[in-house]
């Protein structure tokens, strides 16, 4: 029989893995060795100009290769913190529970539920934490961490993802775009197609084939931002305890509202929609009538499955349609 007590350490990691570093690297070289072709011109502009784009994409392959791997361990009575560059050695640190003085947990400016640890020491020094990972338990993480640290009058953060709230949103509320900056927009769209147009007239030169498709293609526009713009404002999902409620507005800005509820899933799933893992993941529902539904951006992997695997909790959704 195993009489092994349970781990109850909290362990918070920040870094990219080797295969993400290498997919950064590479995307940054390939842009940078776009403008190599300037490198054989007499130019001396191009020139330039394809040097200083070499040297920031090769600053940039050797940001993201030598950024470093950062774990914190917390423990009842410290905090282990370990921090390694790709091909340097480990360094480690140990905070002890008296050295810490204060706690607050800020919020991230780019990403709306991302949160991380900020210790104060007694000697003055300021320790951030890599995000916490769990975003639908932060009250709970902090509240532990502050009893058993003693660390008096730590203001819970506002998390609209927590699983203690009776409804968690994802996304913001929505509000449909004022008819006067559409009709702006919209005057900007048709504008523009008439530049040509109206350059060559101006010039007395005759309009080209191209300068006169542009201007039914800027009527079209128009009509486009004028009918369909607010179908851009995404959507707002309010998951509660049995269902799902998704908003979202039709082209003219009149809500609409769509349920799920846990039989209705076929799966649900964790994608990526945007350039990287750390910031672009999003909860994917699909239901047994084909229907679709992308939540609103969450964050990171990390962050997205812990908001998938509450949703799962809370809509009852069938162990065989979780593919989290």
């Amino acid at each position: 029989m195993d009489d092994t007590p349970p781990n109850n350490d909290i362990r918070l990691r920040e870094g990219a893995s080797i295969a993400q570093r290498l997919v950064m690297s590479a995307f940054a070289a390939a842009v940078a060795l776009c403008f190599t072709p300037g490198l054989f011109t007499h130019d001396t502009l191009e020139i330039i100009i394809s040097v200083a784009a070499l040297l920031v994409g090769a600053g940039f392959v050797v940001g993201i290769m030598m950024a470093p791997a950062v774990v914190w361990i917390i423990t009842e009575n410290e905090i282990l913190i370990g921090r390694q560059s790709p091909f340097g050695k480990l360094r480690t640190r140990i905070v002890a529970k008296d050295d810490i003085a204060a706690l607050q947990v800020p919020g991230s400016k780019r990403v709306k539920a991302r949160f991380q640890l900020v210790f104060t020491l007694t000697s003055g020094e300021r320790l951030t934490s890599p995000p916490i990972s769990d975003v639908t338990h932060v009250h709970d993480t902090v509240a532990r961490i502050a009893t058993q640290f003693d660390v008096p009058n730590v203001e819970a953060p506002s998390n609209p993802l927590d699983a203690s709230n009776p409804e968690m949103h994802l996304g913001e509320p929505l509000e449909a775009f004022p008819a006067r900056d559409i009709r702006i927009v919209a005057l900007i769209a048709v504008a523009l197609s008439a530049v040509p147009y109206a350059y060559k007239l101006w010039r007395g030169w005759p309009p080209t084939h191209v300068d006169i498709l542009l201007l039914p293609l800027g009527v079209l526009a128009a009509f486009a931002v004028h009918r369909y713009a607010n179908l851009v404002t995404g959507a707002f999902w309010i998951v509660r305890e049995g269902d799902i409620r998704i908003e979202r507005l039709w082209g003219d800005g009149t809500a609409r509202a769509d349920h799920i509820e846990g039989h209705e899933v076929k799966t649900i799933t964790v994608d990526r929609r945007g350039r990287s893992e750390d910031e672009h993941c999003i909860v994917t529902i699909r239901l047994r009538s084909g229907r679709r539904f992308r939540s609103p951006r969450i964050g990171s992997r990390l962050e997205a499955r812990a908001v998938g695997t509450e949703i799962v909790r809370r809509l009852g959704i069938a162990a065989e349609s979780n593919k989290i």
